[in-house]
């Protein structure tokens, strides 16, 4: 392995402003030509050249012996120096197959390693590591080799030889060795200033190589133009890059730049966020909007999946969004059957699908359908209606038979039909049970970067396994799913578990979370939902805006799945938080929201 003319072109070069910086340079000096037919076997000497010196067309040598004495002193009849716009673009050529100009500093490696030729106990201190050694060359990185298992040999530690392979040497590397040694034996180099700041180089190259995206190489290089960057130690540079990878993941802008169409524009991330079928939520959090995450918080078995169901049909189908649920509580199955349920009984689908029926979720997975007028005498019904199926019928000669005898069956396979065919909004599923944190990054981003999913639904969010019981486990998985949606603009909801407690649905806080209280924290929308008690509707009213100025009783129902919930809005960063009231019936996965809800006067604790 050897020196091209490249390299011997960029030796020459001392004139460079930013190297001179770097390495103290004041004074012009130039490098020792040697001649391929040269004789001299000594060392040479860096020169200085004195700004009157009527040598212009050559290079100033001084031949030496061992002890450094003067033996002999001319000129070489070579070559002028290689204009500045030459050596750049040598520069450039050596560089470009590792790493780009702003992270070149070939002066810098030549002087690190003159400096350990002539003092080879350096490298007991002053070494790379194989996996931090990113020098600009091979050339120059077998000159290294030859420090490490040759003239430093006995110095060098075991863990700076490990991963390299053997140096070569020939006549050009010889040559090119003693001229290294020979510019930095008259300048007072400091070989740890050196080292530091060729570590700090080698530093970025590594994390510059190894960075997945242009947007994070691009961030890397700007390290190396900090205002400071100089007065950076390495630590202070590596702590730059990791600052890098961390902010990454969140959006980062100058708040100061376009104010003003931004102010004009109003479409903003704060005010266009897609609505859901709640009118006062949908107001007071400024709809769902991207690269903001949501909780709602149930005690368990009071429908914290058909909620999630019910928005995620909503943006689906109603909102046209693409739509990712992850769930460890509901299955596919049943997941299905609740989004069919949800489908089929919503007014607003209704108009979307065309067909208007009321079917349970309950009554949809028996297969109990009613028949038309003109069929009745002619099937046989359960007590309630139901068309009976035969005892030695199979399920496909029963739903054929169905086909011909009920309207009612035959809407609803339409609506299922329809929903098939909804493929460019879908909603995608992933059913998990043990999973960690990084599992659960993978899927989002899986389907962010398959699918294109904007909205991601995560029920019910939960510890891993091994940490159970760990409140702050989960506020590290709700940090996780924050940055997800920062970085990549989807709007990520879970559900969280409440704790079954005597507290009143109207007076719920963080306190009454079964989980990290810390999570709130983390999140921008947080809602704590409860059923009130049947007993009890009489203590609570409702009104349709916040002033309270007519309000309404909660009308008891005779249907045991009617139920009213109170939600409070725990946490808003748009701004109110209101306590809502709804009223929901979970056979029909039905939720309305109904108004404001309070305790009536008479009945306000103090």
């Amino acid at each position: 392995m050897s020196f091209n003319d490249d390299d011997k072109e960029k030796l020459t070069n001392t004139e460079d402003k930013e190297n001179k910086e770097i390495l103290n340079q004041d004074d012009e000096f130039e490098y020792v030509e040697v001649d391929e037919n040269s004789d001299l076997d000594d060392d040479y000497e860096y020169v200085e050249v004195d700004e009157d010196s009527e040598l212009e067309d050559g290079y100033e040598y001084v031949e030496v012996d061992e002890d450094g004495n003067e033996i002999s002193q001319g000129t070489s009849e070579t070559t002028p120096a290689p204009a500045e716009e030459e050596l750049s673009e040598a520069a450039q050529k050596i560089n470009d197959d590792l790493n780009p100009p702003q992270l070149a500093n070939i002066q810098l490696e030549y002087a690190y390693l003159g400096l350990l030729f002539n003092n080879p106990k350096g490298i007991s201190v002053y070494y790379f590591r194989y996996d931090e050694c990113f020098f600009s060359n091979e050339a120059l990185e077998n000159l290294y080799k030859i420090v490490i298992f040759q003239d430093g040999e006995k110095y060098a530690p075991p863990q700076a030889k490990e991963g390299f392979s053997l140096p070569i040497e020939d006549a050009q590397t010889y040559d090119m060795k003693l001229q290294l040694k020979g510019a930095v034996s008259k300048r007072n180099f400091s070989l740890e200033q050196i080292y530091t700041e060729l570590k700090k180089l080698f530093t970025l190259k590594k994390s510059f190589l190894n960075s997945p995206t242009k947007k994070m190489q691009d961030k890397i290089l700007e390290i190396a133009s900090y205002k400071l960057y100089k007065q950076m130690s390495v630590e202070e540079v590596e702590s730059a890059i990791e600052q890098i990878t961390v902010t990454n993941k969140l959006s980062q802008a100058v708040l100061n730049d376009n104010v003003t169409s931004f102010l004009l524009a109003g479409e903003s991330n704060l005010t266009n966020g897609v609505e859901i079928p709640f009118n006062i939520l949908s107001t007071v959090f400024k709809g769902l909007r991207k690269g903001e995450t949501m909780s709602y918080a149930m005690p368990s078995n009071s429908g914290k999946s058909r909620f999630t169901v019910n928005l995620a049909a909503h943006l689906a189908f109603v909102e046209k969004k693409k739509v990712l649920i992850i769930s460890n509580e509901m299955t596919e199955d049943k997941m299905k059957l609740c989004l069919i349920t949800t489908i089929l009984n919503n007014e607003k689908m209704q108009e979307m699908h065309g067909q208007k029926l009321s079917k349970t979720e309950g009554e949809l997975l028996e297969l109990r359908f009613r028949p038309d007028e003109k069929a009745k005498g002619k099937v046989k019904l359960d007590e309630d209606g139901f068309i009976l199926k035969e005892d030695d019928e199979t399920n496909a000669e029963f739903t054929e038979r169905l086909s011909k005898v009920s309207t009612e069956f035959n809407q609803t396979i339409k609506v299922t039909d329809w929903v098939a065919q909804q493929i460019e909004n879908s909603i995608y599923f992933i059913h998990v049970s043990e999973h960690s944190n990084e599992d659960l990054r993978k899927i989002i981003l899986n389907y962010y970067y398959k699918e294109n999913i904007e909205y991601a639904f995560y029920d019910t969010m939960k510890t891993e396994i091994a940490d159970i019981g760990n409140g702050e486990e989960l506020k590290k998985t709700a940090t996780i799913l924050s940055t997800i949606a920062q970085k990549f603009k989807i709007f990520i909801a879970s559900s969280l578990q409440l704790l079954e407690s005597s507290t009143l649905p109207v007076n719920l806080t963080i306190n009454d979370m079964s989980a990290s209280k810390t999570v709130k924290e983390v999140l921008d929308t947080l809602c704590l939902i409860k059923q009130i008690n049947n007993q009890t509707l009489s203590k609570y009213e409702y009104s349709l805006t916040d002033d309270y100025q007519k309000c309404f009783d909660l009308e008891p129902s005779p249907d045991p799945d009617v139920r009213y919930y109170a939600c409070v809005v725990d946490k808003n960063r748009a701004g109110a938080k209101p306590t809502v009231l709804f009223r929901l019936n979970l056979a029909y996965n039905h939720w309305e929201e109904l108004g404001y809800l309070r305790l009536k006067q008479e009945f306000i604790q103090i």
